[in-house]
């Protein structure tokens, strides 16, 4: 027996350095995003905390300054919870589980017609 090519063992090295790489930046990427996450959360306890400050003011004074930074609040609370939500569910996340679930669930169905076919 011949030992196999060393082109072929460069070739799966720099396959699994390529991997580890992807690895590498997904990972990267999830810390960003899990950080990001966490500051929104923060954020957003911060503000519910200030609206529960200003409506007592607010129902005693009817001062402008009050209503705007209050209409300011509710707008960055607004922002925060569609990065949450969209930071939580993203595309990428599906894409494999349903490309997954199309390619058994159509192999499924040939081998049923399969079947059906010999038994027939």
């Amino acid at each position: 027996m011949q030992p196999p090519p060393e082109s072929s063992t460069d070739v799966t090295n720099a396959d699994i350095e390529g991997n580890i790489a992807e690895v590498e930046q997904a990972l990267v990427a999830l810390k960003q995003r899990y950080a990001q996450i966490e500051s929104d959360r923060q954020r957003k306890v911060e503000l519910k905390n200030r609206i529960e400050e200003i409506r007592p003011q607010l129902a005693n004074n009817k001062l402008p300054a009050l209503s705007a930074e209050l209409k300011e609040i509710k707008t960055q609370l607004e922002t925060i919870e569609v990065n949450l939500e969209s930071q939580l569910f993203s595309v990428d996340v599906f894409k494999e589980p349903f490309w997954q679930a199309v390619r058994f669930g159509g192999l499924g169905i040939v081998v049923g017609w399969i079947l059906k076919s010999c038994t027939s």
